[in-house]
């Protein structure tokens, strides 16, 4: 049975920085392209970042760049994220999805590719 837990989240203030991991069992981790989505209540799902089987490549939207890092410890089964200089509009549940790829520059980007979620943490962020 394959999971994903999510955690981290939590209440911070504009300008703080939180660190999501999202942990993996039942499936051999290095095998998934790995990434954070994030959606607000009433919104699509959208995608924070994304990270190459090796980790070796990574993606970022606009809004994240400069301010988000993924990354990811094959040793551990665990991607993180790191975000520095929170934002009120950064205020959404976080989750972490996996694909598998034979191909380690694969950067899966739409909701759609993804085999596997986890549950989601809740990031809110206050002015």
């Amino acid at each position: 049975q394959v999971q994903l837990i999510e955690s981290g989240g939590g209440l911070v203030q504009a300008g703080d920085s939180l660190r999501l991991s999202c942990a993996a069992s039942g499936l051999t981790f290095r095998w998934y392209a790995m990434s954070w989505f994030r959606q607000v209540r009433g919104k699509e799902r959208e995608l924070v970042a994304s990270i190459t089987s090796t980790g070796t490549r990574t993606y970022y939207e606009d809004h994240v760049k400069g301010r988000f890092t993924i990354s990811r410890d094959n040793t551990k089964n665990t991607v993180y994220l790191q975000m520095n200089t929170l934002r009120p509009e950064d205020t959404a549940v976080y989750y972490c999805g996996a694909r598998i790829s034979s191909d380690a520059t694969y950067l899966p980007r739409t909701r759609a590719e993804y085999d596997y979620w986890g549950q989601g943490t809740q990031v809110t962020v206050s002015s």
